[in-house]
């Protein structure tokens, strides 16, 4: 039997003012001077078939709630989510025999109240028997604009996980979460606030990774199929990251990702010709504190400070900006829990 698979959760990365847990960020900015390209991309060949094809399953909790009406107006019901597998399956296995491709033998689409966005599971049985947990708190808050791009996305990115190789869950979190965003982004799924950004480490996750893989096919050189390979190369075999990027890539991670950094640097920073939002919250930490010092620039009073250091409120003033509540943090520590891939109770449950 396969080992038990992680599960894995899905959230939105904020951008600011920081959006409530349930909603999405505003969509009132222009997005004009973004370039998200490709943000379509079908394969040429046929879609891999895996050896089973899986039962796909809805379930609802209360049908009643507003999430759940809103999902059953979805124009795209009835086949999104044979449309997701098929999206998935064409992205990652392209190229690849149908033995390279995961036996989930299920998948279940299980919309019920809960904080954070989504996560993917296998349940208790049976790993191969896939559960993709989705918020209709997270669905009600969605744009009107937007909800069938949003929902769909939600509904690609989750079910990357229920086919994607994982090391045999040695990976890193950050890149399964990146190569489903990339799945997503490929498929034409990209929220306006995404941006490119090599800040921190190549993988910090989602969107983060997901940029940085696109450019590995594109601009990188790697070719068309590198994302696949390096997918391919998580099956059935522990993640040792120098031996592993060796071999997919002929280079060290650490090496793609300041050539990476230069490259987006060149174009602007963002990778998109423009420069980036002047205030960049990290992915991951439960709370954002940013002290601002104001220094007097009078020369003399430099001098005094060098002289006599016991007068630091002369000299300067120290201001704590706050930018979450309370309510904001402790929805954003739950949702991103899923950075571990090893969590030992899911979202939702008491633990």
């Amino acid at each position: 039997m396969p080992p038990p698979t992680p599960t894995y959760f899905q959230t939105m990365t904020p951008i600011p003012p920081l959006p409530s847990a349930s909603k999405l960020p505003s969509n009132d900015r222009s997005t004009s001077d973004l370039d998200l390209s490709p943000t379509t991309t079908t394969p040429t060949h046929p879609t891999p078939k895996p050896h089973r094809t899986p039962r796909l399953r809805l379930q609802l909790h209360d049908i009643s709630h507003l999430g759940s009406q809103i999902f059953l107006t979805h124009s795209s019901l009835p086949t999104l989510l044979s449309t997701s597998v098929s999206t998935v399956l064409s992205h990652l296995y392209t190229s690849f025999p149908a033995h390279c491709i995961p036996t989930t033998r299920s998948i279940t689409l299980i919309l019920r109240s809960m904080p954070g966005v989504a996560y993917t599971t296998g349940t208790d049985l049976d790993p191969e028997h896939k559960e993709i947990h989705v918020s209709t708190d997270y669905i009600a808050g969605i744009n009107e604009e937007r909800r069938f791009e949003e929902i769909s996305g939600v509904v690609v990115h989750e079910m990357v996980h229920c086919w994607q190789h994982n090391a045999k869950g040695t990976a890193p979190g950050g890149l399964i979460e990146g190569i489903a965003d990339w799945v997503r982004l490929k498929a034409g799924f990209a929220p306006p606030h995404w941006r490119r950004t090599a800040e921190g480490k190549w993988d910090a996750g989602y969107e983060v990774t997901g940029y940085f893989l696109e450019w590995l096919e594109g601009e990188g050189g790697f070719g068309v199929d590198v994302v696949r390979s390096i997918n391919e190369a998580m099956r059935g075999c522990k993640y040792e990251e120098r031996e592993f990027w060796e071999k997919c890539c002929g280079r060290k991670v650490g090496e793609l990702w300041e050539q990476y950094r230069s490259s987006l640097e060149e174009k602007g920073r963002d990778g998109n010709g423009a420069r980036s939002p002047a205030v960049s919250i990290p992915s991951c930490p439960p709370a954002v504190e940013v002290y601002k010092e104001e220094a007097h620039n009078d020369s003399e009073q430099r001098k005094d400070k060098s002289k006599n250091s016991a007068k630091p409120n002369d000299e300067h003033q120290i201001t704590l900006v706050q930018h979450e509540t309370p309510e904001q943090s402790e929805a954003r520590v739950k949702a991103r829990r899923g950075g571990n891939m090893h969590i030992p109770v899911r979202p939702g449950h008491q633990g």
